[in-house]
């Protein structure tokens, strides 16, 4: 009995965002940035009395929280990437991360949006002059960590791979093609968030100072409640798209199965999912009339956008093409 090395037909299953790390230490910076500013408005509040300064502070540790969230997410993805635990590896870890960060993102809303309503129905005195200036270190804060999580090629990523066919089973094509990293967007939109809430507050503290329109405190605080849960809702519904295998695209569906349904050959069941930022999944049933090996079909999809791991299953079906 000979012993076959099974290596040239078995592969990996880490479907990683190509800028997975780039995007980890980004986060990891703007954590380090939002805690050491939510740190020094705490305890510079708690010297100088402002309580302003404080509820800023608070403020912040939250959003501080869900980057922390997303930071440790790309730490685990990696970390475990290779467990085989995870049958289609970790790459999803990040929208689970993301829809975690969507909800923290709702309720930093609706808080605001509750504090904002009753300063409108019970007005208070506020402190134009010392609020300003915390307002601006905030933004300048904020706008650092937005210049730190936007990446303009987030759309574009190319993974590239190739793999083998084995009994029906391997890498299709290319790898992954336009990827988005749904927990990096999360991380994003947490800052944009805040950045928002601090450019509203400016401009509501300048109108009160100047203007004597007290009212536009909490009326912006509304405007940023809308704004922040509409983003909220987005992310929410991204995530758990992805995190509920939804098809990525009737566009994508419509592909496959339009470079494989041809010469007597029809597709009887098609499963595509994300397994990754720019990572997907097939399982496919085919029936033939001349049945080929796994292997054709395969090749038929190469170049496939994002198309990372392909299962086909052939059956015969005698006269099939006829019956159409």
């Amino acid at each position: 009995m000979h012993t076959h090395s099974l290596e040239p037909w078995t592969h990996g299953h880490t479907f990683l965002g190509d800028r997975h790390d780039r995007h980890a230490r980004r986060t990891w910076a703007v954590v380090v940035l939002t805690a050491a500013t939510m740190v020094a408005e705490i305890a510079g509040g708690t010297w100088l009395g402002s309580m302003a300064l404080v509820a800023d502070g608070w403020h912040m540790s939250t959003h501080a929280a869900a980057l922390g969230i997303a930071a440790l997410s790309y730490r685990f993805a990696r970390r475990h990437a290779d467990d085989p635990r995870f049958s289609f590896g970790t790459g999803k870890f990040g929208d689970l991360a993301a829809f975690a960060s969507a909800i923290i993102l709702g309720l930093i809303a609706l808080l605001i949006g509750a504090e904002s309503l009753d300063r409108l129905l019970h007005p208070t005195p506020i402190g134009f002059g010392p609020a300003i200036p915390i307002a601006v270190l905030g933004l300048a804060v904020n706008l650092a960590s937005v210049w730190l999580l936007h990446d303009d090629h987030d759309d574009h990523d190319d993974h590239g791979r190739r793999g083998h066919a084995h009994g029906g089973h391997g890498h299709g094509g290319h790898g992954g093609h336009g990827g988005h990293d749904t927990n990096f967007r999360a991380a994003y939109l947490h800052v944009l968030a805040d950045a928002l809430t601090s450019v509203l507050a400016i401009a509501a503290l300048l109108g009160g100072r100047y203007l004597g329109l007290a009212w536009l405190d909490p009326a912006m605080g509304l405007v940023g409640t809308v704004v922040i849960l509409a983003w909220s809702w987005s992310l929410l519904r991204t995530a758990g798209l992805v995190l509920l295998d939804a098809r990525p695209s009737p566009a994508a569906t419509a592909e496959i199965r339009a470079r494989l349904e041809k010469d007597g050959d029809r597709v009887s069941d098609l499963h595509l999912w994300q397994v990754g930022p720019g990572h997907r999944a097939a399982v496919i049933a085919l029936v033939s009339d001349a049945p080929q090996p796994p292997a054709h079909y395969k090749a038929r999809l190469a170049g496939v956008r994002g198309l990372s791991h392909v299962t086909v299953e052939v059956q015969p079906c005698p006269g099939h093409a006829g019956a159409h």
